[in-house]
């Protein structure tokens, strides 16, 4: 310890400055093979990859942009669509129920025509009905009031018959 007596920072010698100098530079050089020169490489490699992200990420927000404006396109294209697709509907509609008018009114003309003609054939039935039994009834009195006439008192008996066959109406 007695040759650190006389050391001095600011005088240093030549061969404390030559030792420095040469371990100095051998872990100087010792580290530029074994550390700088991998580390330099692996942020050169880092630095490659994330230029590549950022241009994968450039790339793919642009394809992002064109999805959208596709799928905008397409929800607009769609719309369209289902706008047409409407008015076809409400215009099928309205000529279906155009049709369905036409034929229910057609129905109900021909409804009201057969029932015109059924009332007109029950009309004409109970006409030739009526016309029957009032002949019947006209030749059962004719034979009933010459029965009569050949007995005598021929009104009484057809007022008689008349009256009876209002009650006979009456009670049916």
């Amino acid at each position: 310890m007695l040759f650190l007596t006389d050391f001095s920072v600011m005088n240093p010698s030549f061969g404390l400055l030559f030792w420095t100098t040469i371990i100095f530079l051998a872990a100087w050089f010792l580290l530029g093979k074994l550390a700088i020169k991998p580390i330099a490489a692996a942020l050169k490699e880092r630095e490659g990859s994330i230029d590549e992200a950022l241009h994968a990420a450039d790339k793919a927000r642009e394809e992002m942009r064109q999805i959208q404006s596709k799928h905008e396109e397409l929800l607009k294209q769609a719309r369209e669509e289902r706008l047409k697709i409407i008015r076809e509907a409400e215009e099928i509609k309205t000529k279906i129920l155009d049709e369905a008018r036409v034929i229910a009114e057609e129905r109900d003309k021909q409804m009201l025509e057969s029932a015109k003609e059924e009332m007109d054939n029950r009309r004409r039935e109970m006409e030739v009905n009526l016309y029957n039994e009032v002949g019947r009834l006209s030749l059962v009195i004719a034979r009933q009031v010459m029965q009569r006439e050949l007995d005598g008192n021929h009104d009484q008996f057809v007022t008689a018959k008349l009256d009876e066959l209002k009650k006979q109406e009456l009670g049916a």
